[in-house]
């Protein structure tokens, strides 16, 4: 017999028995079918009873195999892969194919995915010409977010998104194209001319080809440094239904192409409390300014002055993972870039807070964004590329939630209730009565 739940109105004293839906661990939480409230009344003529959830914290809206979370344990998996496994000995591409389809690719598999990807990272002329008539101080990250929505118009057979094969072209396409207007977001707001996509890089040396390289004939970014922009972007694939998910899925739901979805889901991450908390850290840690200043600020902290940025995290309670794997290779980096001090600062912020049983206490411990942004400053990047440089691998995640939200027969169109508080009818007063 399955396992159910009992409810008792007390209004009525009716009595409901409500199914448990349990999902691959049931230790890691159940759910209850909201649909179920609906059979609360207090009379015929009553809608019925709804879950009340500011933020969707507590509910679950869709079942998915892709990524997995125990913020108590601090785990993070893609497809059941620890991320820490996936940082130390896969690349983007494969990565990307994994959290896409659910195995790691067998290597002819994984040869034509990368070939597919490779050659079509070059985006039409039109696209530059777009492009071009943005201000020269345009927001990479709006220029991102607008271009992605103008490739539907550039591919218009992806609004059939039911077939298959028209599908996964417009999945390689996305995760080809998002990196090359990225690069050209970038060098539009430098003034400089636009590098095209050379075929020859991998995902990641060929977007740092992009993005900076000015008379050589062959750009290549250092061994080290390419390799801690393919992890940083492993890490930030997918995050289960974090705010940009959802909303990949709920205008997803209602079947427009992929890129106009993708245009969402990177303007739902262009919000500071999504993809901008990297940038807070940074602004924190040179408003510390020095190492010696460190324990008056953390004193400041505790007083309530401010929040320490980086530390915590809504669904973390322990040690995010992904910070972890950033702080042992920040010091990688910073062997070719130089030691920056904000680096300093940072080590010895988390070495104090860590000690102080005020952070240990309330889970504050540091989070992907607290390393983040001093490596991406460290690579060379400028501090408004940094959601975009989070968009890139997320789109990634957002096509694969996009996916697997298609092939989901009890997904449908987005259409949350509301708990009206609002006036009952009134009647229509003409303006000399007012």
């Amino acid at each position: 017999m399955p396992d159910t739940l009992t409810i008792t109105d007390n209004r009525t004293g009716q009595t409901y028995e409500v199914p448990i839906i349990y999902g691959t661990y049931p230790e890691y939480g159940a759910a209850i079918p909201a649909k179920e409230l609906r059979a609360i009344k207090q009379s015929e003529s009553d809608f019925g009873m709804l879950a009340y959830d500011p933020g969707f914290t507590t509910t679950a809206s869709c079942r998915s195999a892709i990524t997995f979370i125990d913020g108590e344990k601090g785990i993070l998996r893609y497809r059941g892969y620890p991320i820490e496994q996936l940082a130390q000995n896969s690349n983007y591409l494969e990565s990307a194919y994994l959290t896409m389809f659910g195995d790691l690719p067998a290597p002819d598999a994984l040869e034509k995915w990368t070939w597919e990807i490779t050659h079509h990272t070059y985006v039409h002329e039109n696209i530059k010409r777009l492009m071009e008539a943005f201000r020269y101080d345009a927001h990479p990250m709006g220029m991102f977010v607008s271009m992605v929505a103008a490739l539907s118009t550039f591919y218009p057979e992806a609004s059939d998104v039911h077939d298959d094969e028209c599908r996964m072209k417009q999945i390689q396409r996305l995760i080809a194209k998002v990196s090359t207007i990225a690069a050209f977001a970038y060098r539009h707001g430098r003034g400089l001319p636009y590098i095209y996509p050379d075929n020859d890089l991998t995902y990641a040396g060929n977007f740092l080809s992009m993005m900076f390289k000015t008379s050589e004939a062959k750009y290549q970014a250092h061994p080290v440094l390419e390799q801690a922009l393919d992890a940083l972007f492993i890490l930030h694939i997918d995050h289960e239904q974090n705010c940009s998910a959802n909303a990949m899925r709920s205008v997803g739901s209602s079947h427009p192409d992929p890129y106009v979805a993708i245009a969402a889901a990177a303007a739902a991450l262009y919000g500071p409390l999504h993809g901008g908390a990297n940038e807070m850290v940074l602004r924190m840690l040179r408003e510390i300014g020095d190492v010696r200043e460190v324990p008056k600020y953390i004193e400041r902290v505790k007083q309530g002055d401010f929040r320490l940025m980086g530390f915590g995290h809504r669904v973390y309670k322990n040690y995010d993972p992904r910070a972890r794997i950033l702080r042992e290779l920040a010091p990688e980096v910073f062997e070719i870039t130089g030691i920056d001090p904000l680096l300093e600062i940072a080590i010895e912020l988390e070495r104090i807070a860590l000690e102080d049983d005020y952070f240990v206490s309330r889970n504050l411990y540091p989070n992907v964004d607290f390393y983040s942004g001093i490596i991406y400053q460290a690579l060379g990047f400028p501090v408004a590329m940094f959601p975009v440089l989070f968009a890139i691998p997320r789109t990634t995640g957002w096509l694969a939630q996009w996916l697997e939200m298609l092939n989901d027969p009890e997904q449908r169109i987005a259409r949350p209730r509301q708990v009206y508080t609002g006036y009952d009818e009134r009647e229509y007063v003409t303006p000399d009565l007012r």
